[in-house]
């Protein structure tokens, strides 16, 4: 597995809020769901995202926005229109004084807002909950990063304009999948940019040397490694490598190792019913006792604990 392919395999929605939002001037929406990511895609018509610590961005017809959360943002047809509606976690929407919207601005099958022929139409797909997207993928994004039209051309427009509509058996998984992969075709086409801030591990793998000791540690996170087995096969001094890969990663290569093996372990709890055990071995645990110690520590619950919460999402 490449590094980007390793990246992006974390958008894996289940049961994602997907709307097409239509807008008729002066309209303003202000968005406090805390969700950890969003994607918007401008249909027709022009948008501002408005980030409350960042500078503000126009959005023209098939031009892409995604929104990392928790931090609130603001979307209207221009940065003065005050906010008429309020999106809360769980995808509950009031108006800015708190009281709820009641299914008013509805427009049928995951349409909202004031008339399905607007002059400004987006396509919205939102992860409702922090297990379906790793946190490897959202340290390594900006709070707000955009693509173009000119920088990019989305081949799912027409696609995704149909399918939203639509209110069929299986819809739901339909649009899961659609979602991931617009998410997996915009962050493949933005990490290719010049002005793209990838992760220092991702930028490192273009050293020869450290490059080198990613690769292994990704390829095969169970094997006994130790910073004196890299360096061998790296071709380098203990010494030389501990301090390349610290300067270049901007973490020492076992505490690298350790979040790699933990982040495959999340991944695992999430979408297997494999037992710990089993998982422990794989990700390179001697125990399951050592695996639940290690990632206690790092996630603040148990591997069981995060378990039960992906299958609290599923259900």
């Amino acid at each position: 597995m490449d590094a980007l392919a390793g990246l992006l395999e974390g958008p894996r929605a289940r049961g994602a809020f997907m709307i097409r939002a239509c807008f008729e001037p002066p309209w303003s929406v202000r968005i406090e769901d805390r969700a950890p990511l969003t994607v918007m895609l401008m249909v027709r018509g022009e948008a501002w995202v408005l980030p409350d610590a960042a500078e503000p961005v126009l959005l023209r017809p098939g031009d892409l926005a995604i929104a990392r959360g928790p931090d609130p943002y603001t979307c209207a047809d221009d940065p003065g229109t005050p906010p008429q509606a309020l999106i809360l976690p769980g995808a509950e929407c009031s108006y800015p004084d708190g009281r709820s919207l009641n299914g008013s601005m509805d427009l049928g099958v995951r349409s909202w807002g004031h008339r399905l022929d607007g002059s400004a139409v987006l396509l919205i797909g939102t992860y409702l909950w922090q297990g379906e997207v790793s946190g490897r993928l959202l340290d390594a994004l900006p709070p707000l990063l955009t693509l173009t039209s000119e920088v990019w051309d989305c081949p799912l427009t027409p696609f995704l304009m149909e399918e939203i509509g639509r209110d069929e058996p299986g819809q739901e998984v339909v649009l899961d999948r659609l979602l991931d992969l617009l998410v997996i075709a915009a962050l493949r086409a933005w990490f290719s940019r010049p002005e793209a801030e990838a992760p220092a591990w991702y930028r490192a793998l273009a050293d020869p040397v450290v490059g080198r000791v990613l690769r292994l540690v990704q390829d095969d996170p169970a094997h006994p490694w130790t910073v004196a087995s890299l360096a061998v096969k790296a071709g380098v001094s203990r010494a030389a490598l501990a301090r390349r890969f610290t300067e270049l990663v901007g973490e020492p290569p076992m505490t690298y190792l350790t979040g790699w093996r933990l982040a495959l372990a999340a991944d695992a709890l999430r979408d297997t019913d494999d037992t710990l055990e089993a998982i422990a071995r794989r990700v390179g645990y001697g125990s399951a006792f050592a695996l639940s110690s290690a990632f206690k520590r790092v996630y603040g619950v148990s591997p069981q604990e995060h378990r039960g919460r992906a299958a609290e999402v599923r259900a």
